[in-house]
């Protein structure tokens, strides 16, 4: 449905002392947390040229803040399948924000990103630090980017890609772009690429009183609304990372055809779990 994403988000009634006393509480604990972790992680990243070994411990702390993080949210991360163990890419489906501490707790990925992302304060200085692939659109830069891909591939690297180029509800796959599939049938990457599909999925406390579509974030969604909602409502949710089979994309004709089979694992992943999608709420 098209016009799912001009469904007015929810409105909840101002949260009172208790709740702002615990979304006070909460974020002193996400931020506390994360400059803890980020510490060490900085500790183990600048020891690992000496001591190789240690990107698995650098891999752990970011599995703990992810973790730790949703749960300061009112999230529990419960993973299905198991990650491919090689080098290759990973594509989700994506509802939220949260799905980058969703899947940071449930496996190891590298984030691909716009390059103008590098540039966002904050956000770009934890995105470099956390070895964010940065994206150039422009054409001469392509090879290199294709270079940096399969290197990072057969370092073992897991590149996280979101095919349908936005973020939803939560409760349906808007059909995957299969522009972005062709970067692994480039001469670097076609012969040895694993793509794994993967649906995240998200379901509030049953009995909550909270909407089916609670965790999603669409439209013009407020972040600093959403967070909010999040810090003072969230409670006893679950996000789970369902791994479908990986595939070579050798294996496939062309980037459609892998692109379709990858939107159907997502989206019968999360059918699965919480049914078609349904028609969109447009009032509240």
């Amino acid at each position: 449905d098209p016009s799912w994403d001009e469904a007015t988000p929810p409105v909840y009634p101002r949260a009172g002392a208790g709740r702002i006393a615990l979304a006070a509480a909460r974020l002193i604990a996400v931020l506390a947390t994360t400059l803890t972790l980020l510490a060490a992680f900085l500790i183990v990243k600048g020891a690992e040229r000496a001591f190789p070994g240690l990107k698995r411990l650098r891999n752990a702390i970011a599995s703990i803040w992810g973790r730790l993080a949703a749960r300061f949210l009112g999230m529990r991360v419960v993973s299905v399948g198991a990650p491919i163990p090689q080098g290759g890419a990973i594509v989700a489906n994506h509802s939220s924000w949260t799905d980058i501490l969703v899947l940071l707790a449930a496996t190891r990925v590298t984030f691909v990103s716009k390059a103008e992302v590098r540039n966002w304060p904050g956000i770009g200085f934890l995105a470099k630090v956390a070895d964010t692939l940065f994206i150039e659109r422009r054409r001469s830069h392509a090879k290199k980017q294709e270079q940096e891909m399969k290197a990072r591939i057969e370092a073992g690297q897991h590149l996280l890609f979101f095919p349908e180029a936005t973020s939803t509800d939560g409760l349906r796959v808007i059909p995957f772009k299969s522009t972005l599939f062709s970067v692994f049938y480039t001469p670097e990457l076609k012969d040895s690429v694993w793509v794994q599909p993967v649906s995240v999925v998200y379901r509030a406390r049953p009995g909550g009183g909270r909407p089916v579509d609670f965790y999603g974030w669409w439209g013009d969604m407020d972040f600093g609304s959403h967070i909010w909602v999040l810090l003072t409502r969230s409670f006893g949710g679950t996000a789970t990372v369902v791994f479908h089979p990986a595939v070579r994309a050798a294996d496939f004709p062309h980037r459609k055809a892998l692109a379709s089979y990858c939107d159907a694992a997502v989206r019968q992943g999360l059918e699965d779990r919480v049914g078609p999608a349904p028609a969109p709420i447009t009032a509240r």
